[in-house]
């Protein structure tokens, strides 16, 4: 078949993505083989069976499915609104740095500014059920690298994630958010908002087709491309098995750059970035650190500025003798030597300063060092 039976070179594009067998292995070697889809629905019959499976060469030459026409219509229409764009990889837009990896996707679609998909980028990344401080981390570093021009890549899914966009947001480098559906789906439905507010300053990125649904396993697989837009990735809390941890492994064989943040010994969620840090990743303690280690440039202040009235607020008698690793409330009591019902309301005021996390079990930690 040629183009002008499915349409315009777009579709056919859809086309090759849609059609049953054809993953990402195959349509590398189909295009490998014959060049662009055009070429390879024109191709017959035999040539196609000496590069892919019988069944697969049947369901190229078949005819177009009435589910795969209506995909293309919707497609398109959706294409042809402000800020919604489709890659190839015969699109000179495509992300460069994409083809830099093993299994780049051959159809890319995008929501927002295309200029950020060619920028000085670092992904971060981290636990969905993230600590206080791991939010805050995540938020602080994307905030301070972006107003120092990297643009923020992350995944949109909750905890570290949205905090990293939040922070990204915010600076000239703004964010990337890699998704796991189609881009007409938000997953999960409480980034709507952030979804929207990337759209409008960043960019939304998806390698699946309008109407893909949420299934589990996109979602480690969209990890590559993560890091792939990155020149490194910033694991800032995950547990010893976590997807974190499978994007700082594609990151490493992408050849990109990996770094952690360490954490208590204490705390499950350190245990992953200390793993990393054991494997060789790079152990960082400000935004600064990344940046001299990937040797870019500074652009503006890096160190967050200090509330004016730092100096007039007194010290609290709990947090001079809390550390940073959990402790419970009796311990607590002890080292203060203030009876439990005088801890507890101390502690409900640090926790709304933020400067303290209550932790399950009862236990609390410290957050902030305010001798700095």
């Amino acid at each position: 078949m040629t183009a002008d039976d499915w349409g315009d070179e777009l579709a056919l594009w859809l086309r090759l993505e849609q059609t049953p067998g054809v993953g990402i292995d195959t349509a590398r070697r189909l295009l490998q083989a014959f060049g662009l889809p055009q070429a390879i629905f024109a191709t017959d019959f035999e040539a196609l069976c000496a590069v892919v499976p019988e069944r697969i060469a049947r369901a190229l030459l078949a005819p177009l499915p009435d589910a795969t026409r209506s995909l293309i219509d919707r497609t398109r229409e959706w294409a042809a609104q402000d800020g919604n764009h489709i890659l190839t990889l015969a699109d000179e837009r495509y992300p460069r740095a994409l083809l830099d990896i093993a299994d780049p996707p051959p159809v890319l679609y995008a929501k927002g500014r295309l200029d950020l998909l060619a920028a000085s980028a670092l992904a971060v990344v981290g636990s969905r059920n993230a600590t206080a401080q791991g939010v805050v981390n995540a938020e602080r570093f994307s905030d301070a690298l972006s107003k120092a021009g990297l643009t923020i890549i992350s995944g949109l899914a909750l905890g570290i994630d949205t905090a990293a966009h939040e922070g990204g947001l915010r600076g000239s480098g703004s964010t990337v958010a890699v998704i796991g559906t189609g881009l007409d789906i938000v997953y999960p439905a409480r980034n709507r908002a952030l979804a929207h507010r990337i759209a409008d300053g960043g960019c939304l990125l998806s390698e699946y087709a309008l109407g893909t649904p949420a299934i589990a396993s996109n979602f480690p697989r969209r990890n590559r491309i993560i890091s792939g837009l990155a020149q490194g990735v910033l694991v800032v809390e995950a547990a010893a098995q976590s997807g974190s941890l499978i994007t700082a492994r594609m990151a490493a064989e992408q050849g990109r750059d990996v770094f952690a943040i360490p954490g208590s010994i204490h705390s499950p969620l350190a245990k992953g970035c200390h793993l990393l840090i054991k494997q060789g990743a790079k152990l960082v303690e400000c935004a600064q650190d990344v940046l001299e280690e990937l040797r870019l440039p500074i652009q503006g202040n890096l160190s967050a500025p200090k509330p004016s009235n730092a100096a007039c607020q007194p010290v609290s008698p709990l947090l001079a003798v809390l550390g940073f690793d959990p402790v419970d409330l009796d311990t607590l009591a002890a080292r203060s030597g203030m009876d439990i019902a005088s801890v507890n309301a101390e502690l409900i005021t640090l926790e709304l300063q933020g400067d303290v996390e209550m932790l399950p079990g009862g236990s609390v930690r410290r957050l902030n060092d305010t001798a700095q």
